[in-house]
Protein backbone atom coordinates (compact mmCIF):
# COMPACT_ATOMS: atom_id res chain seq x y z
CA UNK A 1 0.00 0.00 0.00
CA UNK A 2 2.85 2.34 0.89
CA UNK A 3 4.55 1.68 -2.45
CA UNK A 4 1.32 2.45 -4.36
CA UNK A 5 0.90 5.69 -2.40
CA UNK A 6 4.45 6.79 -3.16
CA UNK A 7 3.98 5.93 -6.83
CA UNK A 8 0.77 7.92 -6.98
CA UNK A 9 2.48 10.89 -5.33
CA UNK A 10 5.34 10.69 -7.81
CA UNK A 11 2.93 10.55 -10.78
CA UNK A 12 1.05 13.52 -9.40
CA UNK A 13 4.25 15.49 -9.02
CA UNK A 14 5.27 14.64 -12.57
CA UNK A 15 1.91 15.75 -13.97
CA UNK A 16 2.06 18.99 -11.99
CA UNK A 17 5.53 19.72 -13.35
CA UNK A 18 4.52 19.03 -16.95
CA UNK A 19 3.34 22.07 -18.92
CA UNK A 20 -0.43 22.27 -19.39
CA UNK A 21 -1.69 21.87 -22.93
CA UNK A 22 -2.14 25.29 -24.46
CA UNK A 23 -5.48 26.35 -25.86
CA UNK A 24 -6.45 28.94 -28.41
CA UNK A 25 -9.42 30.63 -26.77
CA UNK A 26 -11.97 32.23 -29.07
CA UNK A 27 -15.13 33.79 -27.62
CA UNK A 28 -18.39 33.64 -29.55
CA UNK A 29 -20.61 36.57 -28.64
CA UNK A 30 -23.74 34.86 -29.90
CA UNK A 31 -27.43 35.58 -29.87
CA UNK A 32 -29.68 32.58 -30.09
CA UNK A 33 -32.61 34.28 -28.37
CA UNK A 34 -34.75 37.34 -29.12
CA UNK A 35 -35.89 39.02 -32.35
CA UNK A 36 -32.46 38.71 -33.99
CA UNK A 37 -31.90 35.02 -33.22
CA UNK A 38 -32.87 33.95 -36.74
CA UNK A 39 -29.70 35.66 -37.98
CA UNK A 40 -27.49 35.16 -34.95
CA UNK A 41 -27.95 31.40 -34.59
CA UNK A 42 -26.84 30.26 -38.08
CA UNK A 43 -23.84 32.59 -38.02
CA UNK A 44 -22.78 31.23 -34.63
CA UNK A 45 -23.30 27.64 -35.80
CA UNK A 46 -21.02 28.18 -38.79
CA UNK A 47 -18.44 30.04 -36.70
CA UNK A 48 -18.19 27.32 -34.06
CA UNK A 49 -18.49 24.35 -36.41
CA UNK A 50 -15.48 25.45 -38.45
CA UNK A 51 -13.25 25.57 -35.39
CA UNK A 52 -14.66 22.18 -34.36
CA UNK A 53 -13.65 20.89 -37.79
CA UNK A 54 -10.11 22.18 -37.32
CA UNK A 55 -9.93 20.45 -33.93
CA UNK A 56 -11.25 17.15 -35.30
CA UNK A 57 -9.29 17.13 -38.56
CA UNK A 58 -6.08 19.01 -37.77
CA UNK A 59 -5.79 18.97 -34.00
CA UNK A 60 -6.59 22.67 -33.96
CA UNK A 61 -4.45 25.43 -35.48
CA UNK A 62 -0.72 24.82 -35.62
CA UNK A 63 -1.13 21.90 -33.24
CA UNK A 64 -2.99 23.93 -30.62
CA UNK A 65 -6.65 23.01 -29.94
CA UNK A 66 -9.28 25.73 -30.15
CA UNK A 67 -11.66 26.29 -27.26
CA UNK A 68 -14.83 28.26 -27.99
CA UNK A 69 -16.32 30.30 -25.16
CA UNK A 70 -19.90 31.14 -26.07
CA UNK A 71 -21.69 34.03 -24.38
CA UNK A 72 -25.28 35.03 -25.19
CA UNK A 73 -25.77 38.75 -25.87
CA UNK A 74 -29.31 38.77 -27.23
CA UNK A 75 -28.00 41.47 -29.63
CA UNK A 76 -28.07 43.76 -26.60
CA UNK A 77 -25.20 46.21 -26.31
CA UNK A 78 -25.02 46.15 -22.52
CA UNK A 79 -25.02 42.35 -22.45
CA UNK A 80 -22.40 42.31 -25.19
CA UNK A 81 -20.07 44.42 -23.07
CA UNK A 82 -20.74 42.13 -20.10
CA UNK A 83 -19.85 39.12 -22.25
CA UNK A 84 -16.61 40.79 -23.27
CA UNK A 85 -15.66 41.55 -19.67
CA UNK A 86 -16.51 38.02 -18.52
CA UNK A 87 -14.57 36.23 -21.27
CA UNK A 88 -11.49 38.34 -21.94
CA UNK A 89 -9.67 36.96 -18.90
CA UNK A 90 -9.77 33.42 -20.27
CA UNK A 91 -7.11 34.27 -22.80
CA UNK A 92 -9.41 35.51 -25.55
CA UNK A 93 -7.48 35.95 -28.80
CA UNK A 94 -10.03 37.67 -31.03
CA UNK A 95 -13.58 38.99 -30.79
CA UNK A 96 -16.33 38.88 -33.43
CA UNK A 97 -19.16 40.93 -31.81
CA UNK A 98 -21.71 40.53 -34.65
CA UNK A 99 -23.29 43.83 -33.62
CA UNK A 100 -22.41 47.38 -34.59
CA UNK A 101 -23.69 48.71 -31.25
CA UNK A 102 -21.54 46.28 -29.27
CA UNK A 103 -18.58 47.02 -31.54
CA UNK A 104 -18.74 50.74 -30.85
CA UNK A 105 -18.59 50.05 -27.12
CA UNK A 106 -15.78 47.49 -27.40
CA UNK A 107 -13.41 49.49 -29.59
CA UNK A 108 -11.92 51.55 -26.73
CA UNK A 109 -12.01 48.62 -24.30
CA UNK A 110 -10.36 46.09 -26.59
CA UNK A 111 -7.81 48.66 -27.71
CA UNK A 112 -6.83 49.33 -24.09
CA UNK A 113 -6.71 45.57 -23.41
CA UNK A 114 -4.83 44.94 -26.67
CA UNK A 115 -7.22 42.29 -27.98
CA UNK A 116 -8.09 42.43 -31.70
CA UNK A 117 -11.66 42.77 -32.96
CA UNK A 118 -12.90 41.53 -36.32
CA UNK A 119 -16.12 43.20 -37.46
CA UNK A 120 -16.73 41.38 -40.72
CA UNK A 121 -18.81 43.65 -42.93
CA UNK A 122 -20.27 45.66 -40.04
CA UNK A 123 -19.22 47.89 -37.14
CA UNK A 124 -17.47 51.22 -37.43
CA UNK A 125 -16.64 51.71 -41.09
CA UNK A 126 -13.72 54.07 -40.53
CA UNK A 127 -11.95 51.29 -38.61
CA UNK A 128 -10.68 50.37 -42.06
CA UNK A 129 -7.98 52.96 -41.31
CA UNK A 130 -5.52 50.72 -39.49
CA UNK A 131 -3.24 53.60 -38.52
CA UNK A 132 -5.97 54.95 -36.22
CA UNK A 133 -7.74 51.70 -35.30
CA UNK A 134 -4.73 49.46 -34.69
CA UNK A 135 -6.76 46.70 -33.04
CA UNK A 136 -9.91 46.70 -35.21
CA UNK A 137 -10.34 45.00 -38.59
CA UNK A 138 -13.42 44.99 -40.83
CA UNK A 139 -12.27 43.03 -43.89
CA UNK A 140 -13.37 41.89 -46.43
CA UNK A 141 -15.76 44.86 -46.77
CA UNK A 142 -17.62 47.50 -44.78
CA UNK A 143 -21.00 49.25 -44.85
CA UNK A 144 -19.83 52.18 -46.94
CA UNK A 145 -18.50 49.68 -49.46
CA UNK A 146 -21.92 48.00 -49.44
CA UNK A 147 -23.73 51.26 -50.14
CA UNK A 148 -21.42 52.00 -53.05
CA UNK A 149 -21.68 48.45 -54.44
CA UNK A 150 -25.49 48.76 -54.43
CA UNK A 151 -25.34 52.10 -56.25
CA UNK A 152 -22.78 50.79 -58.75
CA UNK A 153 -25.13 47.87 -59.47
CA UNK A 154 -28.01 50.28 -60.04
CA UNK A 155 -25.80 52.38 -62.31
CA UNK A 156 -25.09 49.28 -64.38
CA UNK A 157 -28.82 48.52 -64.52
CA UNK A 158 -29.53 52.06 -65.74
CA UNK A 159 -26.83 52.46 -68.40
CA UNK A 160 -24.66 54.45 -66.00
CA UNK A 161 -27.21 57.18 -65.27
CA UNK A 162 -29.27 57.53 -62.06
CA UNK A 163 -30.03 61.22 -62.46
CA UNK A 164 -33.63 61.98 -61.52
CA UNK A 165 -34.18 58.56 -59.97
CA UNK A 166 -35.68 58.22 -56.48
CA UNK A 167 -34.01 55.84 -54.03
CA UNK A 168 -35.45 55.20 -50.57
CA UNK A 169 -33.36 53.84 -47.71
CA UNK A 170 -35.30 51.77 -45.16
CA UNK A 171 -32.98 51.33 -42.19
CA UNK A 172 -32.83 49.91 -38.68
CA UNK A 173 -32.88 52.94 -36.39
CA UNK A 174 -29.56 52.15 -34.70
CA UNK A 175 -25.85 52.70 -35.18
CA UNK A 176 -25.94 49.79 -37.63
CA UNK A 177 -28.76 51.16 -39.77
CA UNK A 178 -27.35 54.68 -39.86
CA UNK A 179 -23.88 53.63 -41.09
CA UNK A 180 -24.56 53.91 -44.86
CA UNK A 181 -26.35 57.27 -44.77
CA UNK A 182 -23.37 59.58 -45.28
CA UNK A 183 -22.10 57.46 -48.17
CA UNK A 184 -25.48 57.38 -49.87
CA UNK A 185 -25.78 61.15 -49.42
CA UNK A 186 -22.40 61.65 -51.11
CA UNK A 187 -23.35 59.25 -53.91
CA UNK A 188 -26.69 61.03 -54.31
CA UNK A 189 -24.89 64.31 -54.96
CA UNK A 190 -22.46 62.64 -57.34
CA UNK A 191 -25.02 60.75 -59.42
CA UNK A 192 -28.03 63.03 -59.15
CA UNK A 193 -30.54 60.68 -57.57
CA UNK A 194 -32.98 61.75 -54.85
CA UNK A 195 -32.44 59.97 -51.53
CA UNK A 196 -35.16 59.58 -48.89
CA UNK A 197 -34.61 57.98 -45.50
CA UNK A 198 -37.12 55.93 -43.51
CA UNK A 199 -36.08 54.76 -40.04
CA UNK A 200 -37.58 51.60 -38.52
CA UNK A 201 -37.42 51.29 -34.74
CA UNK A 202 -36.27 48.13 -32.94
CA UNK A 203 -37.12 45.36 -33.47
CA UNK A 204 -38.88 46.29 -36.72
CA UNK A 205 -42.22 44.53 -36.48
CA UNK A 206 -44.19 47.71 -37.17
CA UNK A 207 -43.46 49.25 -40.60
CA UNK A 208 -46.84 50.07 -42.09
CA UNK A 209 -46.31 53.84 -42.02
CA UNK A 210 -42.95 53.57 -43.78
CA UNK A 211 -44.37 51.42 -46.58
CA UNK A 212 -47.42 53.62 -46.98
CA UNK A 213 -44.99 56.50 -47.48
CA UNK A 214 -43.16 54.44 -50.09
CA UNK A 215 -46.47 53.77 -51.83
CA UNK A 216 -47.19 57.52 -51.92
CA UNK A 217 -43.73 58.64 -53.02
CA UNK A 218 -43.17 55.73 -55.43
CA UNK A 219 -39.35 55.55 -55.38
CA UNK A 220 -37.69 53.74 -58.24
CA UNK A 221 -35.67 51.61 -55.84
CA UNK A 222 -35.65 50.73 -52.15
CA UNK A 223 -32.44 49.85 -50.33
CA UNK A 224 -32.65 48.21 -46.92
CA UNK A 225 -30.30 48.08 -43.95
CA UNK A 226 -32.27 45.59 -41.87
CA UNK A 227 -31.68 42.71 -39.48
CA UNK A 228 -33.70 40.02 -37.82
CA UNK A 229 -37.48 40.18 -37.90
CA UNK A 230 -37.32 43.62 -39.53
CA UNK A 231 -36.31 42.01 -42.84
CA UNK A 232 -39.20 39.56 -42.88
CA UNK A 233 -41.69 42.30 -42.12
CA UNK A 234 -40.25 44.62 -44.78
CA UNK A 235 -40.44 41.98 -47.51
CA UNK A 236 -44.05 41.23 -46.60
CA UNK A 237 -44.99 44.92 -46.44
CA UNK A 238 -43.37 45.53 -49.81
CA UNK A 239 -45.46 42.71 -51.23
CA UNK A 240 -48.58 44.12 -49.59
CA UNK A 241 -48.24 47.45 -51.41
CA UNK A 242 -47.24 45.83 -54.67
CA UNK A 243 -43.71 47.24 -54.74
CA UNK A 244 -41.73 45.45 -57.48
CA UNK A 245 -39.42 43.02 -55.71
CA UNK A 246 -36.72 43.28 -58.36
CA UNK A 247 -36.29 46.94 -57.33
CA UNK A 248 -35.97 46.12 -53.61
CA UNK A 249 -32.37 45.44 -52.53
CA UNK A 250 -31.22 44.58 -49.02
CA UNK A 251 -27.67 44.75 -47.78
CA UNK A 252 -25.73 41.58 -46.88
CA UNK A 253 -27.47 41.31 -43.50
CA UNK A 254 -30.86 41.35 -45.23
CA UNK A 255 -30.37 38.49 -47.65
CA UNK A 256 -30.72 35.16 -45.85
CA UNK A 257 -33.28 32.40 -46.30
CA UNK A 258 -35.30 33.31 -43.20
CA UNK A 259 -35.71 36.88 -44.50
CA UNK A 260 -37.78 35.76 -47.47
CA UNK A 261 -39.38 32.39 -46.80
CA UNK A 262 -42.20 33.73 -44.55
CA UNK A 263 -43.57 35.73 -47.51
CA UNK A 264 -43.69 32.67 -49.77
CA UNK A 265 -44.02 33.35 -53.50
CA UNK A 266 -44.57 37.05 -52.79
CA UNK A 267 -40.85 37.38 -52.02
CA UNK A 268 -39.83 36.12 -55.46
CA UNK A 269 -37.39 38.49 -57.16
CA UNK A 270 -36.21 40.26 -54.00
CA UNK A 271 -32.50 41.09 -54.19
CA UNK A 272 -29.72 41.55 -51.69
CA UNK A 273 -25.99 42.00 -51.48
CA UNK A 274 -23.68 39.24 -50.30
CA UNK A 275 -20.04 39.45 -49.24
CA UNK A 276 -19.56 35.71 -49.85
CA UNK A 277 -20.75 33.13 -52.35
CA UNK A 278 -23.01 30.33 -51.12
CA UNK A 279 -22.43 27.03 -52.93
CA UNK A 280 -21.97 23.38 -51.95
CA UNK A 281 -18.38 23.73 -50.77
CA UNK A 282 -16.35 20.56 -50.08
CA UNK A 283 -15.62 21.88 -46.58
CA UNK A 284 -19.31 21.57 -45.75
CA UNK A 285 -19.16 17.83 -46.35
CA UNK A 286 -16.17 17.66 -44.00
CA UNK A 287 -18.11 19.52 -41.33
CA UNK A 288 -21.04 17.15 -41.79
CA UNK A 289 -18.80 14.09 -41.47
CA UNK A 290 -16.34 15.15 -38.79
CA UNK A 291 -18.45 17.51 -36.69
CA UNK A 292 -22.18 16.94 -37.13
CA UNK A 293 -22.10 13.14 -37.56
CA UNK A 294 -19.79 12.98 -34.54
CA UNK A 295 -22.41 14.76 -32.43
CA UNK A 296 -20.40 17.97 -32.02
CA UNK A 297 -22.50 20.47 -34.01
CA UNK A 298 -22.96 23.86 -32.37
CA UNK A 299 -26.68 23.81 -33.21
CA UNK A 300 -29.14 21.20 -34.40
CA UNK A 301 -27.48 20.88 -37.81
CA UNK A 302 -30.34 22.43 -39.76
CA UNK A 303 -28.41 25.59 -40.69
CA UNK A 304 -25.55 23.83 -42.49
CA UNK A 305 -24.95 25.50 -45.87
CA UNK A 306 -27.36 28.41 -45.35
CA UNK A 307 -26.31 31.98 -46.18
CA UNK A 308 -25.43 33.04 -42.65
CA UNK A 309 -24.00 29.65 -41.67
CA UNK A 310 -21.55 29.96 -44.57
CA UNK A 311 -20.75 33.54 -43.53
CA UNK A 312 -20.04 32.42 -39.96
CA UNK A 313 -17.81 29.67 -41.32
CA UNK A 314 -16.08 32.25 -43.53
CA UNK A 315 -15.48 34.50 -40.52
CA UNK A 316 -14.00 31.58 -38.59
CA UNK A 317 -11.75 30.71 -41.51
CA UNK A 318 -10.43 34.27 -41.62
CA UNK A 319 -9.75 34.17 -37.87
CA UNK A 320 -8.03 30.78 -38.15
CA UNK A 321 -5.86 31.99 -41.03
CA UNK A 322 -4.86 35.07 -39.03
CA UNK A 323 -3.92 32.88 -36.06
CA UNK A 324 -1.87 30.62 -38.34
CA UNK A 325 -0.18 33.70 -39.79
CA UNK A 326 0.61 34.92 -36.27
CA UNK A 327 2.16 31.54 -35.46
CA UNK A 328 4.28 31.81 -38.60
CA UNK A 329 5.40 35.39 -37.89
CA UNK A 330 6.34 34.77 -34.27
CA UNK A 331 7.56 31.18 -34.53
CA UNK A 332 5.35 29.91 -31.71
CA UNK A 333 2.07 28.01 -31.70
CA UNK A 334 0.71 29.32 -28.39
CA UNK A 335 0.08 32.86 -29.60
CA UNK A 336 -1.10 35.89 -27.63
CA UNK A 337 -3.80 38.41 -28.64
CA UNK A 338 -1.08 40.88 -29.67
CA UNK A 339 0.48 38.26 -31.91
CA UNK A 340 -2.92 37.50 -33.46
CA UNK A 341 -3.29 41.21 -34.20
CA UNK A 342 0.00 40.98 -36.12
CA UNK A 343 -1.37 38.00 -38.03
CA UNK A 344 -4.53 39.89 -38.90
CA UNK A 345 -2.51 42.87 -40.11
CA UNK A 346 -0.48 40.62 -42.42
CA UNK A 347 -3.33 38.42 -43.63
CA UNK A 348 -3.54 37.59 -47.33
CA UNK A 349 -6.38 35.51 -48.77
CA UNK A 350 -5.75 34.13 -52.25
CA UNK A 351 -7.83 32.06 -54.65
CA UNK A 352 -5.37 29.22 -54.28
CA UNK A 353 -5.62 29.19 -50.49
CA UNK A 354 -9.44 29.28 -50.54
CA UNK A 355 -9.47 26.31 -52.92
CA UNK A 356 -6.98 24.45 -50.73
CA UNK A 357 -9.36 24.86 -47.77
CA UNK A 358 -12.32 23.46 -49.68
CA UNK A 359 -14.09 26.79 -50.16
CA UNK A 360 -12.90 28.01 -53.54
CA UNK A 361 -14.20 31.48 -54.40
CA UNK A 362 -16.09 31.95 -51.15
CA UNK A 363 -14.96 35.57 -51.14
CA UNK A 364 -12.76 37.95 -53.08
CA UNK A 365 -8.99 37.87 -52.84
CA UNK A 366 -7.62 40.53 -50.49
CA UNK A 367 -4.55 41.51 -48.52
CA UNK A 368 -4.52 43.42 -45.24
CA UNK A 369 -1.90 46.02 -44.35
CA UNK A 370 -1.18 48.45 -41.56
CA UNK A 371 -2.98 51.17 -43.45
CA UNK A 372 -5.88 49.11 -44.81
CA UNK A 373 -7.82 46.91 -42.39
CA UNK A 374 -10.84 46.86 -44.71
CA UNK A 375 -10.05 44.37 -47.46
CA UNK A 376 -11.26 44.62 -51.04
CA UNK A 377 -14.67 46.13 -50.25
CA UNK A 378 -16.36 43.99 -52.91
CA UNK A 379 -19.82 42.47 -52.82
CA UNK A 380 -22.13 40.67 -55.21
CA UNK A 381 -25.87 40.91 -55.88
CA UNK A 382 -28.10 37.87 -55.47
CA UNK A 383 -31.81 37.31 -56.10
CA UNK A 384 -34.34 35.08 -54.37
CA UNK A 385 -35.95 32.37 -56.50
CA UNK A 386 -38.99 31.49 -54.42
CA UNK A 387 -40.08 28.48 -56.44
CA UNK A 388 -36.64 26.87 -56.16
CA UNK A 389 -36.05 28.16 -52.63
CA UNK A 390 -32.55 29.39 -53.41
CA UNK A 391 -30.55 32.57 -53.74
CA UNK A 392 -29.18 32.96 -57.26
CA UNK A 393 -26.15 35.20 -57.92
CA UNK A 394 -26.82 37.90 -60.51
CA UNK A 395 -23.32 39.36 -60.59
CA UNK A 396 -19.71 38.61 -59.83
CA UNK A 397 -18.06 40.64 -57.08
CA UNK A 398 -18.56 44.37 -57.69
CA UNK A 399 -16.02 46.93 -56.51
CA UNK A 400 -17.05 50.04 -54.58
CA UNK A 401 -16.15 53.59 -55.55
CA UNK A 402 -13.04 54.18 -53.45
CA UNK A 403 -12.84 57.80 -54.62
CA UNK A 404 -15.94 58.44 -52.50
CA UNK A 405 -15.31 56.08 -49.61
CA UNK A 406 -11.64 56.71 -48.84
CA UNK A 407 -12.06 60.46 -48.14
CA UNK A 408 -15.00 59.67 -45.84
CA UNK A 409 -12.92 57.10 -43.97
CA UNK A 410 -10.04 59.57 -43.67
CA UNK A 411 -12.35 62.29 -42.36
CA UNK A 412 -14.15 60.11 -39.81
CA UNK A 413 -11.03 58.35 -38.54
CA UNK A 414 -9.20 61.68 -38.18
CA UNK A 415 -12.06 62.99 -36.06
CA UNK A 416 -11.94 59.85 -33.90
CA UNK A 417 -8.17 60.20 -33.48
CA UNK A 418 -8.54 63.82 -32.43
CA UNK A 419 -11.31 63.09 -29.95
CA UNK A 420 -9.35 60.25 -28.37
CA UNK A 421 -5.83 61.74 -28.47
CA UNK A 422 -4.57 59.08 -30.85
CA UNK A 423 -1.44 59.66 -32.88
CA UNK A 424 -1.96 57.66 -36.07
CA UNK A 425 0.70 55.14 -36.95
CA UNK A 426 1.55 51.49 -37.37
CA UNK A 427 2.28 49.21 -34.45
Amino acid sequence: MKMKTLAAMALGATMAAAPAMAELVIPDLSYRTGPYAAGGAPFSDGYQDYFALLNARDGGIGGEPVRIVECETGYNTEKGVECYESTKGEGALIYQPLSTGITYQLIPKATADQIPIHTMGYGRTSAANGEVFNWVFNYPANYWDAASVAVNYLLEENSGDLSGKKIALVYHNSAYGKEPIRTLEALSEMHGFELSQLAVDHPGQEQKSQWLQIRRERPDYVLMWGWGVMNQVAVQEAANIGFPMENFIGNWWAGAEHDVTPAGEAANGYKSLNMNRVVDYPVLAEIQSLVHDAGNAAGDGSNLGSVLYVRGMYAAMLAAEAIAKAQEIHGVSDVTPAMVRDGMAALEITEARMAEMGMAGIGPEFAVSCQNHGGSGQGLVQQWNASAGVWEPLTDFISPDKSVIEPLIAEDSAAFASENNITPGCL
